[in-house]
């Protein structure tokens, strides 16, 4: 039987993802789905995530990811496993 536990990715977000809502929607998203974690812009453009939670809910965040809100446009999402347990309490913004 595979593991349920928690899991936990980065990822780079690309494409017209900055100045259209991306985090505040992304953490209300992360926030619906019981994930840890934070979302912040890149100096280049982008925008990078990491969640921590259920495989099924990640899986559906990642889902998200690569739709955006509306006003946006993700051109690539990049992503990558991480170790767990780095994700403090809720999912939030970082500046």
């Amino acid at each position: 039987m595979p593991d349920a536990g928690p899991r936990a990715f980065r990822a780079r977000v690309t494409g017209r993802v900055q100045g259209v809502g991306f985090r505040w929607s992304a953490v209300r998203e992360a926030r619906r789905l019981g994930l840890r974690g934070w979302v912040r812009n890149a100096d280049d453009g982008s925008v990078e995530v990491e969640a921590e939670g259920a495989p099924p809910a990640l899986e559906d965040f990642l889902a998200w990811l690569r739709r955006g809100p509306a006003g946006a446009f993700v051109s690539d999402v990049e992503v990558h496993p991480v170790s767990t347990g780095g994700a403090r309490g809720d999912f939030d913004v970082e500046f």
